[in-house]
């Protein structure tokens, strides 16, 4: 299909999470790319306080900084309206139009979009509703894998409610978990945010009040995992709708700058190394590869994602999570995978659009009338 053959594709950034800024990296390249390529692309910015705003046509970030999307107006946007408002009228100004969700973090990532857009009839790009649920729920995702035999590192699941109500019985649960499971120090993360929010090592037990105290402010549970000592960071891209039809690319591996793979690692100083292709034993790529795609089927994702993982010292690989709107940064390893493969940026966001197009033309017809029910 031709880019000019495809359907108007609007593309979503911002939205109400902590991950506001880098979905506006992620979304604005997106959205220049498919220009380039063709097709015919609006861009609807949507802000911290949950409006949404179109950009103006052609409108391109040219290094603008992040901070100037936090008045929407300022950019030449126009707004503010709602989800159901925008939603509407690109549906009646075009039923066929795509919705590429460039959104990370909660409403974006965890269902709550795919769900206002499925709505609304129009086709989106990615994981449906419930797909992105699991992916962005840590502990259900950890459950979900384990009972599936995938490896995946112990945890905790600890609600703000119980921290708040229960605080000696909880250290108490940390401490005995720290000295299950190694020397005492433990991850500390939300239970259902990306790039690393509000993660924190906790080195003592003197440090385990505090990193739950973090992780609680972005979320109401924190998940506790077992530290590793400098295991291998690895991931791996999955592009596809069908178990039997997928493509995987990588493993990639990041080194980071810091002591663990933080957002300010990520987006501010910029410490980390990344590589697209991991120097690692073709049979232990592969069974990365392996890995990725059974999480992938596992969930129910559809278009793209990405699996991140562990190589631990002992040499074991660990499923990590499942990123079903993973980055579009210049740093982003999701892309950078993809490339290696031989599929450039453009040809990579022109799939994801195909590939919504596919899901939503292999959809069951589920606005049925009484009268198509059997009698």
């Amino acid at each position: 299909m031709t880019p000019t053959a495809r359907p108007p594709i609007a593309v979503l950034v911002g939205g109400p999470s902590a991950e506001h800024d880098v979905s506006i990296v992620s979304g604005t390249a997106i959205a220049e790319a498919l220009a380039d390529a063709g097709c015919r692309v609006t861009v609807h910015l949507i802000s911290l306080d949950g409006g949404w705003w179109r950009l103006p046509d052609g409108h391109r970030r040219d290094g603008r900084p992040l901070a100037a999307y936090d008045d929407p107006a300022a950019v030449g946007a126009m707004g503010a309206t709602g989800a159901a408002e925008t939603l509407t009228a690109l549906a009646a100004s075009d039923p066929s139009t795509v919705v590429f969700i460039a959104l990370h973090g909660p409403f974006g990532e965890d269902g709550t979009v795919q769900a206002l857009v499925e709505a609304a009839g129009l086709a989106f790009t990615g994981s449906g509703v419930a797909a992105s649920a699991i992916g962005m729920d840590k502990p259900r995702f950890k459950a979900l894998a384990r009972g599936a035999g995938l490896p995946v590192l112990d945890w905790l699941e600890i609600p703000a409610r119980r921290w708040t109500s229960e605080r000696a019985e909880v250290l108490a649960e940390l401490e005995a978990f720290g000295r299950a499971h190694g020397d005492g120090r433990l991850i500390v993360k939300p239970a259902g945010l990306g790039s690393s929010v509000g993660m924190t090592i906790a080195h003592a037990a003197a440090e385990r009040p505090g990193a739950l105290d973090e992780a609680l402010r972005f979320d109401g549970r924190a998940v506790v995992e077992p530290y590793l000592e400098r295991p291998r960071e690895l991931e791996v891209a999955v592009l596809g709708n069908d178990e039997g039809a997928l493509r995987v690319f990588g493993p990639g591996e990041v080194t980071p700058g810091r002591e663990f793979y933080d957002y300010a690692d990520k987006y501010l100083v910029a410490g980390a190394r990344t590589t697209p292709t991991a120097d690692l034993p073709s049979s232990l790529a592969a069974e990365a590869r392996r890995l990725a795609a059974a999480t992938f089927t596992l969930v129910g994702a559809a278009g793209f994602a990405r699996v991140d993982g562990f190589l631990a010292g002992d040499g074991r690989l660990l499923v990590s999570e499942i990123n079903t709107i993973p980055g579009f940064t210049p740093i982003s390893l999701f892309p950078a995978m993809a490339m290696a493969g031989g599929l450039g940026f453009s040809e990579l966001c022109l799939e994801i659009v195909d590939l919504a197009l596919a899901a939503r033309a292999a959809r069951p017809n589920r606005r049925l009338r009484p009268a198509d029910l059997p009698r």
